[in-house]
């Protein structure tokens, strides 16, 4: 008997707990549908400076390479390798004994090549002597002359001086070296450091996009700030100066596809140092009605094509291809497929599909993006939907 009823006790909990288990399944499934929630922001035009950033190399403002002007052995140098010069300042005095003694010479026959033009002057009003003869002594005088001149100019060219402001390089000859008057090698090199040069190498392409949207008139080049250029050092730090674009070469290197843009930048404490890899923030223009989106909006589908998802006015989410001309911070620049004040799904995109009805919540954003270009560095593509 005790056993009869066990058995009937537990067949009557099974029962119960299967009622309930069917009861909640029930419920579940009698639930109905919630209306997906997604975050949206609204499309509103905006002017942004659209810059570029380009590559290109430091080149010092004056470079002078110091070269003997006549022949002899150096006896001092009067300089300190890497240090600041000035126009003028003594930097090898070259042993000046041969050039004194010619000077020497030409000053001591000058005084009796001197006496006998006088005399032969003289003698030519009382036609004791021929024109012929007084001519010719007045020529070797003016000769005597020229030479005595050119001896003190040899002799000024033995102390070699800086011929410009700026800081010298280390030298390529020693105390007793012998040099010869214009030689190849040059004794020093002088580099005027402040301002500096900047090459900025930028290709055709870029120029007939830049063209190209100025004659669409998406942007404008009329702005007070155009010719400022921003520089970004070797390690990645930004030049605290701004710099000046001086002009554009007129003719393409065939060698790289690309023309040469120089800018011009203060360097007062000697940062930018010739010969210096960096890259240039170049402002293109102004566009005045841009369209921006942030980065997490845009997908892709199989083709690699950039795509996005808006909110209609009905509610319901709808496609939209783009096309995307930069990345600029961390939002994309968009040349087509939005128009102004519809909105874009930013979040909560991989809930929904185009045609489903959707809960639209306004994007709320703690600051503003950056409005500096990175096209050297575009981010990774989002993923397909």
């Amino acid at each position: 008997m005790k056993n009869n009823n066990r058995a009937g006790l537990m067949v009557t909990a099974g029962v119960l707990i299967v009622g309930l288990i069917l009861s909640g399944c029930g419920q579940k499934t009698t639930k109905a549908p919630q209306t997906p929630e997604v975050t949206v922001v609204t499309i509103q035009p905006k002017q942004v400076a659209i810059t570029t950033d380009l590559t290109g190399r430091t080149s010092a403002n004056l470079v002078a390479e110091v070269r003997p002007q006549v022949s002899g052995v150096i006896q001092k140098r009067l300089f300190t390798e890497g240090s600041d010069v000035h126009a003028g300042q003594v930097l090898f005095q070259i042993d000046p004994a041969l050039y004194q003694a010619a000077l020497a010479r030409s000053e001591a026959n000058l005084k009796a090549i001197q006496l006998r033009a006088d005399r032969l002057r003289e003698l030519l009003v009382e036609k004791a002597v021929s024109q012929q003869d007084y001519d010719d002594a007045a020529a070797v005088l003016k000769q005597t002359q020229a030479d005595i001149q050119t001896a003190r100019i040899n002799l000024k060219y033995t102390t070699i001086t800086a011929p410009i402001s700026g800081r010298i390089g280390r030298s390529s000859v020693t105390e007793g070296a012998l040099v010869t008057a214009q030689q190849p090698t040059a004794l020093a090199t002088i580099q005027k450091l402040n301002p500096m040069y900047v090459d900025i190498a930028q290709s055709t392409a870029d120029l007939l996009r830049l063209r190209r949207g100025m004659k669409e008139g998406r942007l404008n080049q009329n702005e007070a700030n155009q010719k400022k250029v921003q520089l970004i050092l070797e390690d990645g730090t930004a030049y605290p100066l701004a710099g000046t674009l001086q002009f554009r070469e007129v003719t393409v290197d065939p060698t790289t596809g690309s023309v040469i843009l120089r800018a011009i930048f203060p360097n007062p404490n000697g940062v930018l140092l010739p010969g210096m890899f960096i890259r240039a923030v170049v402002q293109e223009g102004v566009n005045k009605q841009a369209i921006l989106i942030p980065q997490q909006a845009v997908s892709r589908d199989p083709k690699g094509n950039p795509l996005t998802l808006i909110v209609d006015a009905a509610g319901k989410v709808q496609l939209r291809m783009l096309t995307l001309d930069r990345a600029i911070g961390d939002q994309w620049l968009v040349s087509s497929g939005l128009v102004p004040g519809e909105r874009v799904i930013i979040e909560g995109m991989q809930k929904v599909t185009p045609g489903a009805s959707v809960k639209a919540v306004p994007f709320e954003s703690g600051g503003e993006a950056s409005s500096g270009d990175r096209k050297n560095k575009i981010p990774p593509p989002a993923k397909s939907n």
